[in-house]
């Protein structure tokens, strides 16, 4: 027996599966036989007390989960990090075992009560002894990680668990002795798992399958080479044997009935380790969010992105407004593992409007740029919102807003300008911002565009459904009613659906009444327009009965062959080829368009812009100071118009195919709306409302 190892253990007596705290307990309510409980955990008693001192504290009646200690704190050397239980079920047995461990002498440290840390079941210690495994995400908090370090002096490095069945550090995860680990990786998320083969060689990793896993293979007692577990498959087996270890089996199938076998059922008592050569902290900022948060929704999207992105949060402070137009505001602390998952964390709450109290803000990080059209790796992503940096202690606007660019900072004459770039237009000489110090956003939207008379009413339902589609078409025809009496300016991004479905005639009207200030589309939409136009079909079928042409699929060849005759849509025009159509009435009413290619266009035509540098270029030039984007069956290139369009401006996407509303609502824009319809349909009701609001009636 080896008298230096020491391990807690509570026999059965009160043991029952009488509530659920864990995916195990499901469906095995009063299910479990305390006699055979009694008789697998006396099995494991002897087993282990050929290897260690067994000491046991008293089962009390109750608390029925007592019997596993492995919960009941955490010990290195004469201290002890007593287990503060997330669920209420376990939260009697602390005292108990605060009893117990204050009786046998150690220092005992009781966390927050507002702070769950679940003990030797969650906090595991490497058996190299330089550091502390800790997990988090189901019973443990992140922030307990920093007192466990404080306390033991020992580095923490933080796994977080994402899959319910294993909700304990120790169900999944087990350090062996000279160093070896054995685990299951899928429990683990990615930036756990890239930490865990950082830390443990290759050599001496052990990944478990789901088999060995559900069967809580990892759930053992080491001592020394010695290793106890409920079951292991034959292969795990071996490769345990081929490592040195001799693995014992004792059935504990009733205790898996309660999440729990070997390591769950012991708390070891004699934890040695050499000085961590460091101890670490784990990062935490305060931010600070303002606005609607509970009606948008926005506190719920802040907290579940700290905890998606690896992180824990304690919300500080909460000032709900006291009438339906007051904004709350909230101050919450985010903890994360370490700088590089807190940078991403930080840069996700930037984007949602979160920012650090004045105080403690810093000025922007800067890194030059050393190569044209590209930036640092760690370069800030923009959004659509607007944005602004600190530069030598001064809040300077970010121009040229848009999402999935880069913030270029100059020096120039009149000061310092930052500007939104994309990655291709940066220079060197230039520098971008980098990480997420000293950036934060605007999503008030009310300040956005300072020359939106009206509010958007409908927006922030995200997608409509065919049900709403005349109250949607209402709105904006008043929409687009109010923005031509003022003077603004509509872009429509076409698709050509709009042909097929017989919306072109509509949409003619919309250009020649003055609503549409600017067309955006690809080679297709002008090339079936034209179709259409000089001989009665898109895409070879007969738009007036709805038939095929015989050599109809010739047709769109033919008009394309006309086009480039002409030399271009404006002179074929001009000709007296073409006259009608989308295309004709944009270059009779002097509306501006781009018609952006792709590799799969025939001809194209002429007008038709090949370079996507160039049509992007062009595409941005034409939505710019839009008060309005209206998006009409054309998914590539709405979503492209999409990520070039600042907050602010308003966008209804018109699509049959809810995935590509969808798509674009996604955006994150409250200014965005999407409506799943026949965008024909969508045109021929938009011109009927506006009418209406004209006094005038469709001939």
């Amino acid at each position: 027996m080896t008298n230096a190892v020491r391990i807690l253990m509570c026999a059965p007596h009160h043991y029952e599966v009488d509530y659920v705290i864990n995916p195990w307990m499901e469906g095995n309510i009063h299910r479990s036989s305390r006699e055979q409980a009694e008789a697998q955990w006396h099995q494991l008693y002897q087993v282990l007390k050929d290897y260690a001192t067994i000491d046991l504290v008293e089962p009390q009646p109750g608390w029925p989960d007592m019997v596993f200690t492995a919960n009941a704190g955490l010990i290195l050397g004469n201290t002890v990090v007593l287990s503060r239980f997330f669920h209420p079920e376990r939260q009697g047995e602390e005292p108990y075992f605060q009893q117990w461990f204050e009786s046998q002498g150690y220092k005992v440290h009781t966390l927050p009560k507002s702070l769950p840390f679940e003990g030797a079941g969650d906090a595991l210690l490497d058996r190299g002894g330089q550091w502390l495994w800790a997990g988090y995400g189901f019973r443990s908090e992140l922030d307990a990680h920093a007192y466990l370090a404080q306390w033991l002096d020992v580095e923490v490095l933080s796994l977080r668990l994402v899959d319910r069945r294993f909700y304990h550090l120790d169900t999944c995860f087990c350090p062996l002795s000279d160093g070896y680990l054995l685990y299951y990786p899928p429990a683990f998320d990615t930036y756990s798992n890239r930490l865990i083969e950082l830390r443990v060689p290759a050599e001496k990793r052990i990944a478990i399958e789901e088999a060995d896993a559900v069967n809580f293979a990892c759930n053992s007692v080491n001592v020394e080479r010695t290793i106890v577990v409920n079951k292991a498959s034959d292969s795990l087996k071996q490769i345990l044997h081929a490592r040195g270890f001799s693995v014992i089996e004792t059935p504990l199938t009733e205790f898996l009935k309660a999440g729990g076998a070997a390591k769950c059922l012991t708390l070891r008592t004699t934890e040695t380790y050499r000085e961590s050569p460091q101890v670490s902290t784990i990062p935490s900022r305060i931010v600070q969010l303002e606005g609607h948060l509970l009606d948008s929704g926005l506190v719920n999207r802040v907290l579940d992105t700290i905890v998606a992105g690896g992180g824990s949060f304690q919300v500080i402070n909460f000032s709900l407004g006291a009438q339906r137009l007051d904004t709350s505001t909230a101050e919450v602390k985010v903890s994360a593992p370490d700088a590089a998952v807190m940078a991403d964390i930080m840069g996700q709450l930037i984007d949602l409007g979160a920012v650090s109290p004045s105080e403690d803000t810093t000025d922007a990080n800067l890194a030059p740029v050393t190569q044209p059209g590209v930036a640092a790796d760690d370069f800030y992503a923009t959004t659509i919102y607007p944005t602004e940096v600190s530069i030598a202690g001064k809040w300077i606007e970010v121009q040229g807003q848009r999402m999935d660019g880069a913030i270029a900072v100059t020096q120039t004459p009149a000061g310092v300008v930052a500007r939104c770039k994309l990655l291709r237009e940066l220079k060197v000489g230039e520098s971008v911002v980098v990480g997420s110090e000293g950036i934060r956003t605007k999503r008030n939207t009310t300040t956005l565009k300072k020359n939106a008379t009206e509010e958007f009413s409908f927006m922030g339902a995200g997608v409509s459904s065919e049900r709403r589609v005349e109250l949607v078409v209402e709105q904006i025809a008043w929409d687009l009613r109010q923005i031509r009496d003022r003077g603004g300016k509509v872009a429509v991004v076409a698709g050509p659906v709009v042909i097929h479905t017989g919306g072109s005639e509509h949409l003619n009207r919309l250009i020649r009444e003055g609503y549409v200030h600017a067309l955006l589309g690809g080679n297709a939409i002008a090339v079936h327009d034209i179709e259409q136009s000089l001989m009665g079909t898109s895409l070879g079928v007969d738009m007036k009965r709805g038939t095929s042409v015989h050599g109809g699929h010739r047709h769109h060849l033919k008009a394309i062959n006309t086009i480039r005759r002409c030399g271009s849509i404006a002179k074929a025009v001009e000709q007296g080829v073409l006259r009608s159509g989308v295309m004709y009435e944009c270059v009779k009413n002097n509306v501006p368009f781009s018609l952006a290619g792709s590799i799969r266009d025939d001809g194209p035509l002429p007008d038709t812009q090949m370079d996507l540098v160039a049509a992007q270029a062009d595409y941005a030039r034409l939505i710019e100071g839009a008060d309005l984007i209206l998006m009409l069956s054309s998914m590539l290139h709405s979503i492209g118009v999409g990520n070039m369009t600042p907050a602010g401006v308003k966008m209804v996407c018109i699509d049959i195919n809810p995935a590509v509303v969808t798509k674009l609502s996604d955006r994150g824009s409250i200014e965005s709306i999407g409506v799943v319809t026949d965008v024909g349909l969508f045109l021929s009701l938009l011109v009927q409302q506006l009418n209406k609001l004209t006094g005038q009636y469709a001939r």
